[in-house]
């Protein structure tokens, strides 16, 4: 087993996208093998209604991961804005860990906080209103109480209204808060940090306290093609797929 580490966010993988969704089984056949570990931060899905949900493609993705799971190959998930309500159940069957939303891991000996990146977005107060709703306990168990075809449809439509409420935004708030950024880093003692969400791919420089830093913003797959950061002997690169 090589000693790569590979980081990738927002497929958005829907029934809908079968480009992407082909791209990623092929990554975990092909690629993925052999590697010491893969983490998907937020976002696999496009929408996830409850790990009771068999529909195409989620059946071969889940057999996909559990296959390089058992070969050895970690693969660690966390939530993101779409796909926050995976749960226990995808794990057990898939033999992925989920992770907090803040996860600091030591990479090649430098500690390096982990984010799906949504929390960044602090001038979208409607956004992070909805977030906080959305977490309770008592709204997620509302949801997955509800038949999984209500769950299908509702899902669909908060797919459409999600387009067009993101249409009406003014795009600087849709981007992270660099006070935000530095905050959160801060918090963490950290001075690495690599996390999507924004679809703004880009590693940027910064100053904390004086240190130097950086933020790693992962890519969102495209139809044609995937960017994935792959991190190997203390040193990285951006591999196209």
């Amino acid at each position: 087993m090589n000693q790569e580490i590979i980081f990738i966010s927002d497929l958005h993988i829907a029934l809908e996208k079968p480009a992407i969704t082909r791209r990623f089984l092929d990554f975990l056949e092909k690629r993925a093998v052999g590697c010491q570990s893969i983490y998907i931060l937020g976002d696999l899905f496009d929408v996830w209604i409850g790990d009771d949900d068999h529909s195409p493609p989620v059946k071969a993705i889940k057999n996909k991961l559990r296959a390089l799971t058992q070969s050895g190959v970690a693969i660690y998930l966390q939530h993101g804005n779409r796909d926050f309500l995976l749960g226990n159940r995808f794990c057990s069957e898939t033999g992925v860990n989920l992770l907090p939303d803040y996860s600091v891991i030591d990479l090649k000996g430098t500690p390096t906080l982990l984010m799906h990146g949504d929390l960044l977005c602090s001038d979208d107060e409607a956004y992070q209103q909805f977030r906080i709703k959305s977490h309770t306990r008592e709204w997620q168990q509302n949801v997955l109480s509800k038949p999984l075809l209500i769950r299908l449809l509702a899902a669909r439509w908060y797919r459409i209204r999600s387009f067009f409420h993101k249409r009406k935004k003014p795009q600087e708030i849709m981007d992270v808060n660099q006070t935000t950024v530095v905050d959160t880093m801060r918090h963490h003692k950290v001075f690495r940090l690599i996390h999507g969400h924004t679809h703004r791919p880009a590693i940027h420089d910064l100053q904390i306290d004086g240190q130097s830093a950086q933020r790693f913003v992962l890519a969102d797959w495209k139809k044609d093609y995937a960017d994935v950061l792959v991190w190997r002997e203390g040193e990285f690169a951006i591999e196209r797929l």
